[in-house]
């Protein structure tokens, strides 16, 4: 079983993780569990204002700074860590490579970071839901 969980760095990508691992736990074979994070593409003029450059820069230290707590989680229950990273609209992104990777089933969830966290479910599930046939498990 192919296994793609969304890591936004906030508590939902935590308990996302741990969904998976206790999925894993009750699997007859190893699942192999993927971890994708998203960082939001930068304004098109900030962009060019800070160049090429520093701008992958800051991507990969978003990226590092969402991921540290999952890959730590991973290393501690001894599976391998298999990371996907990409700069976008996440629920776009995240429905993009479960699709293009035949994953069986992507796990995130409910909400991330964001200011509307309130709402019944977060706009990058509702997003995925729309974009993938993969099943999904939203965790609170």
């Amino acid at each position: 079983m192919r296994i793609l969980v969304a890591i936004d760095g906030s508590h939902y990508g935590d308990a996302a993780l741990a969904h998976a691992l206790e999925l894993n736990a009750r699997l007859n074979q190893p699942a192999d569990i993927t971890l994708i994070h998203v960082a939001l593409s930068a304004p098109p003029r900030a962009a060019s204002a800070v160049g090429g450059e520093i701008l992958h820069s800051y991507y990969q230290q978003e990226h590092d700074a969402a991921l540290a707590k999952a890959r730590e989680t991973l290393k501690a229950a001894q599976l391998g860590v298999t990371e996907i990273t990409s700069v976008g609209a996440p629920g776009r992104q995240i429905a993009e490579h479960a699709n293009a990777g035949a994953f069986d089933l992507v796990v995130m969830g409910s909400h991330g970071h964001g200011a509307l966290t309130g709402l019944l479910l977060g706009s990058t599930v509702s997003a995925v839901l729309s974009l993938t046939k993969v099943p999904l498990l939203i965790v609170r």
